[in-house]
């Protein structure tokens, strides 16, 4: 006896549903497959079934995009930095900014968890935590906050080799301190020739730098210009991780963080450093 077919007459085994609903073997939309959406929003795989943990995949996800859209337009303003084309940079640090304030408010979703429901799931993370990104790590290194020990966590990841060549690479502020000097701003050669993966430490003549730029704004606008840029940069990250700090408190309390530290102590600690020192510390001095 043959078996029922479906209408369109294909096998029952060729009938397989794609995420929007269709066949799995029809092509997609010019605009699915430009940006590879059916691939996109085929990775979501809950573990539970919390109601809450495909959005905290799904927006897990989205931080990490937003991650990489940062990375590529802080490099561009580095780059463009190192070809002295200040106009270029501000306007990638512009685009930055906007996508920083997606960012920021991409937590608001986090904050609606209540504790119950993260424990309704958090045991199958196991050990996987936002601290294991190498996304994150490498929009660290790439704004200066270098540190060796950071590329620990990803030493028998696939993502190593690209943490640890960020680690080496220029930063965004060693192109800006290199631009400074070019400039004939007095940044001293000891702070230009230190290695590029040692963490970064505040120098009196940058911010002696920064003070003539402020002092002398007409005379050094896109100087100024870009000065701010880099600053509005630094406090959209401060305020990215107080707000994470902050959504951890509300949904964990005082647990430990499933990547193993401390978590909100350690949270604390991170949240007071602050990108770009010399454009805040030469604030006290204007």
């Amino acid at each position: 006896m043959t078996a029922a077919r479906p209408a369109d007459g294909r096998d029952d085994a060729v009938v397989r549903r794609c995420p929007y609903g269709g066949a799995a073997d029809a092509s997609p939309t010019a605009y699915a497959e430009y940006a590879e959406m059916d691939a996109l929003l085929a990775l979501q795989h809950p573990r539970t079934a919390a109601a809450t943990e495909p959005g905290f995949i799904i927006m897990s996800q989205v931080m990490e995009l937003l991650f990489k859209l940062l990375h590529i337009e802080f490099t561009t303003a580095r780059d463009r930095l190192a070809d002295d084309d200040v106009d270029a940079a501000l306007w990638a640090l512009r685009r930055a900014a906007r996508v920083q304030q997606v960012a920021l408010s991409s937590w608001d979703f986090f904050s609606a968890m209540t504790p119950t429901e993260f424990a309704e799931f958090r045991e199958v993370l196991g050990t996987a935590s936002g601290f294991q990104s190498a996304s994150y790590r490498r929009l660290e290194f790439l704004l200066g906050n270098k540190n060796p020990r950071m590329v620990l966590p990803h030493r028998e990841a696939s993502s190593h080799e690209a943490v640890s060549r960020q680690l080496h690479e220029p930063s965004l502020y060693d192109a800006v301190l290199v631009l400074l000097h070019r400039r004939g701003l007095p940044v001293a050669d000891a702070v230009l020739a230190r290695p590029r993966d040692a963490p970064y430490e505040p120098d009196d003549s940058v911010e002696r730098a920064w003070r003539e730029v402020y002092e002398n704004s007409a005379a050094h606008h896109p100087l100024f210009l870009l000065g701010e840029a880099l600053t509005d940069a630094a406090d959209s990250f401060a305020r990215w991780r107080y707000t994470h700090l902050t959504v951890v408190q509300r949904v964990l309390g005082g647990k430990p963080g499933t990547g193993g530290t401390d978590g909100v102590s350690w949270l604390e600690r991170i949240s007071g450093h602050r990108f770009f020192p010399e454009l805040w510390s030469v604030r006290s001095l204007l």
